[in-house]
This record gives C-alpha cells, structure tokens and sequence, in this order.
C-alpha cells in the first residue's frame, strides 16, 4: 500500500507522529515521508533519534518546518505527496479557551489549507485525526475539531469524483501521550506522592494505545473511499482504577472536574446512529449529505447499528478492571 509512495504528517513531531513515523519505516519501503511541524528543536532531536534506528532510512525523511496556517508553504510541502496525515492541532482545552483566535487559527483555518493544499496538489489521500471532544463539544477545543471535521468530510464533494478522497479518525486520549492522565499519575508516585487528584470519581474513558491508533488510520489508508468517519471498538476503564493500577496503596482524592473537561467520552451520538455501521474491530459513520453515494463510496461487510445507540465510554460492553489497565501499562513501558 505504501511501498514506494510519499508520506506527509502534519504535526509529525507530536506523540502519534513520531510512531506512525517509526511504524512506516519498519513495514513498508517508502519513496520518501515529509515530518511537517513547526518547533525545529522537535525535528533535530527527533532526526537524531530516527538516525540511530534507521541509518540505513534516514535519507528517506525529510524534516519541513512549516505551519498549517500557512498555505503557501503547505503547497511547497505537499509537490508530489501521496498521502497526508493530518495531526497537528492545538489540543490543550484551557490553552484553547484562554486563545480561542489562535486556536480557530490552526484547527479551522489549517484544516482548510489542508484541503486545499492537497487538492490542488492532487494528493490521493487526506487522513484527518479527530477526537472524541468534537463530538456534542463543550469546550472551544472539541468545537474547532468538530468544524475541521465537517469541513474535512465535505471537502469530498470540492475534489471531485477522482480527485483527493479525505477521511477522518476519531479517537480519544491515547494512553501514555502527553495528553493523557498516565504521565501525570507517573510523575506524581515518582515524586513520592500517595495520594491521586481524581477530577470525578465516576469519570470513565475509552482505552486505546499508540499502535492501536496507528492500526485504524493505517485502515483507513488503505480502505477509505472518501467522507467515512473511523472509530474503533476498544475498551473502557475508569479512571479510579487506573490510579490503583498504577499505584495500588494510594488514596484518591476528588478535586472537581476542570474547566471543559467531560465525565465520560463519547465516540458516536445517538443521532449519527442512523449512518453508522459496524465492522468486525470498528464503526464507520458515513456522511448524510447530497454528495454521498452508497453505491460508490460504501464499504462493505458493515451491519447498520441499532438506531439510537450511543458509544460512549459508560455504556461501553468492554471493560478493564485494575489487573487488566496493570498489564496494558506495563506493555507499554509506562
């Protein structure tokens, strides 16, 4: 799928970035793959680092700086891409509130560069990484997401029948990235701290590792027609499990849920039940709109789901109790 093709990921420096990158470049014998982000610490020290894993590769990457505010130096970056991943953003809620321009800047603004950029470079594929936030949003950050969304699916109908097809990946906080909570628990028992800060006591979230991330926009890749929104079926947890886990004789402390933040994740709402249907490891919600053809753009093998249904972390029908998150955290190395 990949072989002999040009990569570029946008935000490539970030978490998912860096093991896409790692992924690429251990299964696949590509032309080349662009890392596009904007901080040039980032690139040299990762440049340093993919020296040391892939000296026989490293002249296959490239390290572009650039911001996906910029259109022009996105129609530098994209000449002769294939494929686009598309993961920079602004992604901290409180930083978003208090900047709600700057982040309108890069997550709306740059997504629609993203579009055009590579439909006017006749990039085959866009992959948009989206996350649960955008979904019946309440903070700035899940609405900018929710709008790049939107505008990622209908820039379909603007490409025409064989021109760029865009897709979007949708999950939540991967476990052990800088987003997520694990760090943050880690470096509180490494301080020699006993007692966790829980924002809710009922609070739950989805599970889903880097590589499990990786695996799904791989998916989406190599199957995508254009306008399908991928989510996988992965487990929950709660979040007072996940403290025990990772320290099983603390004590927790309830500190109140923080500006923006939600109890529970959801993935699918109950109104995008009527488009959506379920494969064997994943749900693909498809696009309600004039453009889309079933015909022509549908995957088969999906079972419409029930209507009504919601995915969301608290109903979920897979979960991890505090042996299994054990586990899952050492596999990780976290």
């Amino acid at each position: 799928m990949l072989n002999d093709k040009s990569i570029l990921i946008t935000g490539g420096t970030g978490s998912f970035g860096k093991d896409f990158t790692k992924n690429i470049l251990n299964n696949y014998n590509i032309k080349r793959i662009v890392i596009f982000s904007r901080d040039e610490f980032k690139q040299d020290l990762f440049k340093k680092e993919l020296s040391l894993m892939f000296p026989d590769k490293i002249h296959k990457v490239r390290f572009f700086i650039g911001d996906v505010r910029d259109k022009d130096r996105l129609y530098r970056a994209f000449t002769g891409i294939d494929y686009v991943i598309h993961a920079a953003a602004m992604k901290q809620v409180p930083a978003c509130e208090y900047n709600p321009f700057e982040a309108i800047k890069t997550n709306i603004h740059g997504a629609q560069n993203i579009i055009d950029a590579a439909i006017d470079k006749n990039v085959k594929k866009v992959i948009a990484l989206s996350t649960d936030k955008a979904v019946n949003p309440i903070n700035l950050y899940g609405g900018t997401k929710l709008v790049s969304d939107k505008l990622f699916i209908s820039a379909n109908a603007y490409s025409g029948g064989t021109g760029t097809r865009f897709s979007v990946v949708r999950y939540g906080n991967v476990a052990g990235s800088r987003g997520s909570v694990i760090p943050f628990f880690r470096s509180l028992i490494q301080q020699g701290y006993t007692e966790l800060p829980i924002t809710d006591l009922n609070m739950t979230r989805f599970w889903i590792s880097l590589e499990e991330g990786i695996e799904l926009v791989l998916k989406a890749l190599k199957e995508s027609k254009g306008g399908e929104t991928y989510i996988s079926k992965i487990p929950s947890f709660k979040i007072t499990d996940l403290a025990k886990a990772m320290l099983s004789t603390c004590t927790l402390k309830e500190v109140g849920i923080r500006e923006g933040e939600k109890l529970h994740e959801v993935m699918i709402t109950k109104d995008d039940s009527r488009t959506t249907y379920e494969y064997e490891k994943h749900y693909i919600i498809y696009p309600n709109l004039e453009w889309w053809n079933k015909s022509e753009f549908f995957s088969e093998g999906g079972k419409l789901i029930e209507n009504g249904f919601e995915y969301n972390s608290n109903n979920n029908n897979q979960w991890l109790d505090e042996n299994d998150l054990r586990k899952k955290i050492e596999k990780i190395g976290l």
